[in-house]
């Protein structure tokens, strides 16, 4: 089994590292091959997804993916940022699901910013489509405002865009995951502004005569937002569009304590897939040996058992966190009066020992 490393700027290549030394204590006979990417890719041979990079992960059975972004790349034009990287490998590979697991362990519930009693046992699985929506939609640009009363005055556009097949695809994989959680999925929408939702809406409807044993549900996308810190555990898996489903499964993530400790997977429709932390690059703290390495570690918990077909494995990875997480390690996103400070290479030699 072919793995594409990919580590990237900021804290990537730390925390790439230490998921791959969980990788390699598993015994199993893994090919991984590293390859630049984002502002390192940039460096090396002058674009962010250069064309040997992208060949090596279009060649895996999965890809391993850090962080990319730094803000000294924030005046190349926009094709050469780092962020182009990532665009640019789910669009050649059609990675159009993204999987968002916002868990809270039992040991993190101090950490998260809502109380104990609201977020104690949290759960959601978030279903992003990542192929298109307003990232993706044509025209966009920069021009003269053709009319209206700022007529003449510089403007940005971009447009917002779905055909229905896209919302079948990522309608059919939502339920799917329904079916194996508690049969419920929310479909976030703004279909009372935007006929781009009202087309969401009008599809996710006609999916769901497909599974009737899963109760679909609506929610205007603000009033998820709102639900989310108001009743977050209302809610199993929930679908939406690519704009909404950023925004939301980051707010989600902090539900549980740290962004630092949510994977997640981007899945084509045979399922090979692209796995990474759901936090960036922190080029802030780069260096420094305290990034939190279990996002990614998770992530590579996921990739096993989505695009490898090595569920023991995949268990096995997330029970050793849940065993150094008792044991009370905790990074500096997640740490508490009362449990023992560690870096990424600690934490990360934490959950090895664990396996």
């Amino acid at each position: 089994m072919k793995i594409a490393v990919l580590p990237g700027d900021g804290i990537g290549p730390e925390i790439v590292a230490e998921a791959v030394n969980v990788l390699n204590a598993l015994g199993e006979s893994f090919t991984l091959e590293e390859a630049p990417v984002g502002g390192a890719g940039y460096e090396a041979q002058g674009h962010p997804l250069p064309d040997s990079t992208l060949a090596l992960a279009k060649a895996a059975d999965a890809i391993l993916f850090g962080a990319v972004g730094d803000w000294k790349y924030d005046s190349l034009e926009r094709a050469l940022r780092p962020e182009q990287a990532i665009l640019g490998l789910r669009k050649h590979l059609q990675l159009f699901a993204n999987f968002r697991p916002a868990i809270l362990y039992k040991e993190l519930a101090g950490a998260s910013s809502l109380k104990p009693e609201i977020v104690s046992g949290l759960d959601i699985l978030i279903v992003r489509e990542l192929n298109g929506d307003i990232y993706f939609g044509q025209p966009r640009g920069v021009r003269e405002a053709p009319d209206g009363p700022f007529a003449g005055a510089r403007e940005g556009f971009d447009t917002m865009r779905y055909s229905v097949p896209e919302v079948q695809r990522i309608a059919h994989v939502a339920f799917q995951a329904a079916q194996k959680r508690s049969r419920k999925l929310t479909s976030v929408d703004k279909s009372n502004v935007l006929e781009t939702s009202q087309l969401w809406r009008d599809t996710m409807i006609d999916v769901s005569k497909q599974y009737p044993d899963v109760e679909l549900s609506h929610m205007y996308v603000d009033n998820a937002a709102m639900q989310l810190v108001k009743a977050p555990k209302s809610f199993d898996v929930v679908v939406t569009g690519n704009m909404f489903g950023d925004i939301l499964s980051d707010q989600a993530a902090m539900l549980t304590g740290s962004i630092g400790m949510l994977p997640s997977a981007s899945l084509d429709k045979a399922n090979k897939g692209l796995y990474e932390p759901s936090h960036g690059s922190a080029p802030d703290i780069a260096g420094k040996g305290i990034a939190n390495p279990l996002a990614t570690i998770l992530s590579a918990a996921m990739m096993l058992r989505y695009s490898l077909g090595k569920t023991e494995q995949a268990d096995r990875i997330e029970t050793a966190v849940k065993k150094v997480l008792a044991q009370g390690l905790r990074t500096p996103d997640i740490w508490e009066a009362g449990t023992q400070k560690v870096g990424t290479r600690e934490m990360g030699a934490a959950v090895v020992a664990a396996l």
